[in-house]
């Protein structure tokens, strides 16, 4: 058999994707998990809604009421306040862990944890949000849904041996699913498990994902109703230079407003730091600013999904917009800086539907409640630094697929500027707080694409079985070179085992070797019997695989075998050889090169037309000169 054919039956093995059937019985756990986290998501809004009846109207009622409907008249300023002593007790006595808008706590789960969540996070967790938001805390139940579905994925997950790997995928499809019961988004939810939680793009996440989502969507009409959740009269907008333009605007606002919220979050979060009291009564602090913001205006407390559908339809216009903006803002980012508990969508959502009312004034008249629509994504898209989970969550809010191109042109702009202008998102901040590093970028390994024949060494030593030490001794006179592994063959120069330097030297000196666990005896003969069983390399295997089992076996240098014959050694690689994709992947990233030149594409007719000025120009200072 050629090299070139052991090579194409190498490659026929190796395929796209690495996902095994286990992925079947894993998707069938996550759709058990949907359906448990869709029952969980609508007890959470019945139970914020319990919270504002008794808060606001000192009733028992699930029943969905406004906190800005209340008759407490300046002692409103004392609910919020209320809400968060409440909050600071149980998140000091209960767990810290509930303090915070759900997703970064989500996010250190998976990266630092193994995807492991408290038990008691599943219940305090809800608990701390419905009485936080039913309060009037300006926030979203999104954030504190996806960590309780993240939480009752993680649990589910740890009944059963499953990988620290398969834990975060039950865990990430609870999140998801509970996204998506909650707003009815199962696409949205799952771009945002693939944009924000899961760190990879594999089959083996997806699909328990999908299952999950869809399920908890399948299962929210029966808990919550049907339809979008803000519905709006559908746009049909015509492409057009002057719409392109507005859209940029329109996503570049929302990019900035992005970047001072973000700051604004964390820089509130340091201040209430440097308070000389304890971070328990720091909510109660940050539920004074609620309570003097509901008093200048009532519509910022609470969830605000009703305020919401009032700016998609144009029912805010002017200055009213410009108060809420203002108040819900700044409310939100203190009270949030201060620790408490809730989530940042549906607040984020408010936000971009009052900046994108007010720009309305100024950019191309399209339709009743089209620039807050387009805002509104663009502004979850840059904030978020999720631009695909933006587009697709504003078209499922609202069924308003026509808008879909003003979409792609915003939220991309929106996220653009956020990742040029902020290092980290107002979700990867907290993380990178606590010590650690998380990128969002995920690319192609290059292990995965460079094959081990591709870096080995061909020029490889190898050492007789049969040879003695005496031997060994003679040809080894003057030999300087260090090597930390010896390969040794048969007659038919057949890999048969390999010797490191160390056993290599006790059997030169004649020292006794203990071999295979049994105690030393007698010093062997040839070279062959202290041989030990090699871990190789296949030349035609993905480097990846190679570093793989060094990772694995703790050995820095293999042997490289030929596909064809397990025992033909062609090569060997080292743990530096690997580095050799490193290498080629950042002058790919940093080299700088023009491959065609222009004069290349120039027409012959052209070069000789822009040769004749020059050529008559040489002509008269010739003639001038003499």
């Amino acid at each position: 058999m050629t090299r070139r054919k052991r090579a194409h039956s190498l490659l026929d093995e190796l395929g796209d994707f690495t996902t095994t059937p286990r992925v079947l019985p894993l998707a069938l756990l996550a759709a058990v998990i949907g359906a448990i986290a869709a029952v969980v998501a609508a007890g959470l809004l019945r139970m914020i809604a319990l919270f504002t009846n008794l808060f606001f109207f000192q009733r028992f009622s699930v029943a969905n009421l406004a906190p800005s409907g209340h008759h407490l008249g300046n002692a409103v300023v004392l609910v919020p306040v209320a809400g968060a002593l409440i909050i600071g007790v149980l998140a000091r006595y209960g767990s810290e862990k509930i303090r915070g808008h759900g997703i970064p706590e989500a996010i250190e789960a998976i990266l630092v944890r193994g995807s492991r969540v408290e038990p008691r996070i599943a219940v305090l967790k809800p608990l701390a949000s419905a009485i936080s938001i039913g309060s009037g805390g300006p926030f979203g139940a999104e954030g504190p849904i996806i960590m309780t579905g993240g939480a009752i994925g993680s649990l589910f997950a740890q009944l059963f041996a499953l990988t620290s790997a398969e834990r975060k995928t039950l865990l990430v499809a609870g999140a998801a699913a509970g996204m998506s019961a909650t707003f009815s988004s199962p696409l949205a939810a799952t771009l945002l498990a693939v944009e924000l939680l899961l760190f990879e793009w594999k089959p083996r996440s997806f699909i328990p994902v999908v299952a999950a989502s869809a399920t908890a969507a399948f299962v929210r009409p029966l808990l919550l109703g049907e339809g979008p959740l803000f519905p709006v009269t559908a746009h049909s907008p015509q492409p057009t230079w002057q719409l392109a333009a507005g859209c940029i605007a329109c996503g570049l606002a929302a990019g900035a407003l992005s970047g001072v919220l973000t700051k604004g979050v964390y820089l509130f979060e340091d201040l209430f730091q440097k308070l000389p009291i304890h971070w328990m009564w720091w909510p109660a602090l940050g539920g004074v600013a609620i309570g003097v913001g509901g008093l200048v205006e009532p519509r910022a407390l609470g969830v605000g999904y009703d305020v919401i559908g009032q700016a998609l339809n144009g029912d805010l216009v002017g200055g009213a917009l410009l108060t809420l903006m203002v108040v819900k803002a700044t409310i939100w980012v203190i009270s949030l800086g201060s620790g408490t508990s809730g989530g940042v969508l549906a607040p984020l959502l408010i936000l971009g539907a009052c900046l994108g009312g007010l720009e309305a004034r100024l950019l191309p008249a399209v339709g009743n409640g089209f620039w807050p629509l387009v805002s509104m994504a663009a502004i979850l898209g840059g904030t978020m630094r999720s631009p695909l989970t933006g587009i697709l969550f504003a078209l499922e809010l609202t069924h308003d697929w026509g808008i879909g191109l003003p979409l792609l042109v915003a939220v991309p702009v929106a996220y653009g500027f956020t990742v040029l202008v902020l290092r980290r998102s107002i979700l990867t901040e907290k993380v990178g707080r606590r010590g650690f590093h998380l990128s969002r970028e995920y690319a192609t390994d290059p292990l995965e694409i460079l094959f081990v024949r591709e870096v080995m060494t061909t020029n490889v030593v190898v050492l007789p079985a049969s040879l003695t030490r005496a031997e060994l001794l003679a040809s080894l006179d003057g030999e300087r070179q260090i090597r930390p592994l010896f390969y040794v063959v048969n007659a038919a120069q057949k890999l048969v085992g390999v010797i490191t330097r160390s056993t290599l030297e006790a059997w030169l000196v004649g020292r006794p070797l203990e071999l295979g666990g049994k105690p030393a005896g007698p010093v062997p003969s040839t070279l062959g019997e202290i041989a030990r069983k090699a871990v190789v390399a296949n030349a035609d295997e993905p480097l990846r695989a190679a570093l793989s089992r060094m990772a694995q076996t703790g050995r820095t240098w293999l042997p490289v075998v030929a596909h064809a014959d397990p025992q033909e050694i062609v090569g060997e690689i080292s743990l530096e050889d690997t580095l050799k994709a490193r290498v080629k992947h950042l002058e790919e990233e940093e080299r700088r090169e023009r491959v065609l030149p222009l004069n290349a594409i120039v027409p012959h007719w052209l070069k000789i037309a822009a040769r004749r000025p020059a050529a008559r120009r040489a002509r008269n200072e010739a003639e001038r000169g003499q």
